[in-house]
């Protein structure tokens, strides 16, 4: 397979970086002016229209004018009657809690930065994200903020790191982005959560958080509460709350690269995970890196079979990798969908190959950068690395 997007002999630290989304206005600016009485706008005079004769109604009005009446009639009355007009769509057309499809590569980001703190869920951080940049890494130019998270300069020095392994920390790469604005909000999660423990403020962490991030802690503080110039934001992001409700559950998969109901087969039985996706620090080189995907142990020559029908499209030694196949399976649910496994001891199939789901195709190893017999598993959907256990496990592992 000849997919610029991913050299599949790579090391196992290569990683790809998410597509950006519709355009959304951001946040406001940081921080946010103090509550001060809003000035009635003065009500525009209107102009006043030249006179002009005025004429009768002509022959064709009075001819079509029946007819209009009763048009409009029949209007009203579907109107009041609860049916649909012509033309109209169903209601999930205008529900803000219909799903809304975001990349998959996302969804272990959001689930991974929510995890540090317990008052944020995935939720949160994708109402935030939507309500900033509507998943759109455009930037402002007149504020000065980028990426999906819409950080500015001085922002991501204090918040930004290289999650993604990638070899650079930058606001534009979604996955440093997601990370950067859970750790912000975490802290100021810690900040409003001890304010209400001594009594100086009252009221839900989570729209205290958000009150923090949106105007800062000190007017949360002076307020005593949510002050009133973070209602505007706090309303925004609650509203897009119900969109992102599913990725709190961990059998989300997310949009259309959902894969509840296993869609794989487990490429080895049991399923005992050592290594989840996502970010860790190597135990061969110490350097933080984005763990492509997850290792399941697995003695030395352990079968390990196909996850699904397709056609090895990679079957060869690699420097980090070790014996690595690569399947292609097709499109699965819009997705262009990749499983790989390596480290193996060996290889019993070859480029070009078709296989079915649950063929054998190689045996348990500890080939190139290995601690030890396991097999390391990756879903690629789109040439962008996944998280595998909603795919081959309903619910994970």
């Amino acid at each position: 397979m000849n997919d610029e997007r991913l050299t599949v002999t790579q090391a196992a630290d290569d990683t790809a970086g998410p597509r950006p989304g519709p355009h959304r206005p951001g946040r406001p600016d940081h921080p946010l002016q103090p509550d001060r009485p809003e000035q009635p706008d003065q009500p525009e005079q209107p102009e006043q229209p030249r006179g002009r004769r005025r004429r009768g109604p002509g022959p064709v009005t009075l001819l079509l004018l029946p007819a209009l009446v009763t048009v409009t009639g029949v209007a009203a009355f579907l109107a009041l009657g609860g049916l649909p007009s012509p033309g109209s769509d169903d209601d999930s057309a205008t529900d803000p809690s219909a799903a809304v499809d975001i990349d998959p590569s996302y969804i272990p980001w959001l689930r991974r930065a929510a995890s540090a703190c317990t008052v944020l869920e995935p939720s949160v951080l994708a109402a935030q994200i939507d309500q900033l940049s509507g998943w759109s890494d455009d930037s402002d130019e007149l504020s000065g903020q980028k990426g999906i998270a819409a950080f500015t300069d001085d922002e991501w020095r204090t918040w930004g790191k290289d999650d993604d392994g990638n070899g650079r920390s930058s606001p534009r790469d979604p996955a440093d982005a997601i990370m950067a604005l859970g750790r912000r909000d975490c802290s100021l999660a810690g900040k409003v959560t001890e304010l209400r423990t001594e009594g100086r403020i009252n009221g839900d962490l989570v729209e205290l958080t958000l009150a923090a991030y949106a105007v800062g802690e000190d007017a949360v503080t002076e307020a005593g509460r949510v002050p009133s110039a973070a209602k505007t934001y706090l309303a925004e992001v609650r509203a897009l709350l119900p969109r992102y409700e599913a990725l709190d559950r961990e059998d989300s998969g997310g949009g259309a690269g959902g894969a509840a109901g296993a869609l794989l087969t487990a490429p080895v039985s049991p399923l005992t995970i050592t290594s989840p996706f996502g970010s860790r620090e190597h135990p061969l080189t110490g350097v933080t890196k984005l763990h492509t995907g997850v290792d399941f142990a697995a003695p030395q020559g352990a079968q390990v079979v196909a996850a699904r029908r397709g056609r090895v499209v990679f079957a060869a030694l690699t420097s980090a990798y070790g014996n690595r196949i690569v399947i292609d399976h097709g499109t699965i649910q819009g997705k262009r969908v990749e499983t790989t496994y390596s480290h193996l001891s060996s290889l019993g199939v070859a480029v070009g190959q078709t296989v079915e789901a649950g063929a054998p195709i190689g045996r348990v190893g500890s080939t190139g950068l290995s601690t030890g017999p396991h097999l390391h598993f990756e879903v690629i959907l789109d040439g962008y690395y996944t998280d595998p256990r909603p795919w081959v496990v309903p619910n994970g592992v």
